[in-house]
């Protein structure tokens, strides 16, 4: 285990904590909070395979910002 793979973890924890707990609470805050676990992800994956964290950054990425949008328009009521 590799240093991007502890670098990795402490962005899933710290980015977890700042989704969670956000210091301003806009949704675009929260959005920004929401790609640091991503990339944590990203660094965790990337130490054991370079398609797999290709692959599972895209696809958490593409679900997070999709399911942040819908929440965003029932939220506003368009």
């Amino acid at each position: 285990m590799g240093p991007e793979f502890f670098l990795g973890l402490f962005l899933v924890l710290a980015g977890t904590i700042a989704v969670a707990f956000p210091a301003k609470k806009t949704y675009l805050a929260r959005l920004i909070n929401l790609e640091i676990p991503g990339w944590g992800l990203l660094l965790v994956m990337l130490s054991y395979n370079e398609a797999l964290a290709l692959l599972t950054f895209a696809a958490v990425t593409a679900l997070t910002v999709f399911i942040f949008v819908r929440v965003l328009q029932k939220k506003e009521g368009v």
